[in-house]
């Protein structure tokens, strides 16, 4: 439970943050990867936002990728794929502090609907550490909605990595142990 008080914490201090922001208008597009559905939802997405650049963090195989996007007529220069994560939370971090750099504020979060809750608690922690806002846009699967304990697990990772730069991999195998995969939809279409 002092896990689950810590992650609350955390949430709501950012929700505070985040609620005294001036709010702009999303200027990019962050896709978490793990589906192949997520990029062609994202290239139908980008053809009904054109200014919008398009980041995939983790997804498809480039060639996969770069055709979905091809194929939808999004130009290439639009499109950022980003390999450097290795799960959620990671999504998020190899990619936080390049956004704020190139001083994006205000994103698009897209995601599979199963995935949303745990997707947007990192993303408030993370993305809120450096100010930025996002707009969760869930992408309609047939799958249940991820395990709770999976979400809290999660956003205590993301306020480790907030705290330390840490982001608690080694702890993953104890989730594992209790029946509680963290990335089991990784492989669903």
């Amino acid at each position: 439970m002092k896990g689950l008080g810590l992650v609350s914490f955390g949430l709501l201090l950012g929700w505070f943050y985040w609620q005294q922001q001036p709010k702009v208008e999303p200027q990019a597009v962050l896709v978490l990867g793990g589906a192949p559905h997520r990029e062609r939802f994202a290239a139908q997405f980008a053809q009904q936002h054109p200014d919008l650049p398009i980041w995939v963090s983790g997804g498809s195989n480039p060639e996969y990728a770069e055709w979905v996007f091809e194929q939808a007529g999004i130009n290439e220069q639009r499109v950022h794929l980003d390999y450097e994560a290795i799960d959620t939370l990671t999504n998020f971090t190899t990619l936080v502090d390049r956004f704020k750099s190139e001083g994006i504020t205000h994103v698009y979060l897209m995601t599979s609907d199963y995935h949303i809750r745990r997707a947007s608690w990192m993303g408030q922690i993370i993305l809120g550490s450096r100010g930025i806002h996002f707009e969760p846009i869930a992408i309609p699967t047939q799958l249940q909605a991820e395990p709770l304990q999976v979400a809290v697990f999660d956003g205590g990772r993301a306020l480790l990595w907030v705290a330390t730069g840490q982001t608690g991999e080694s702890l993953k195998p104890m989730l594992e142990l209790q029946g509680m995969n963290l990335e089991r939809h990784i492989a669903q279409p």
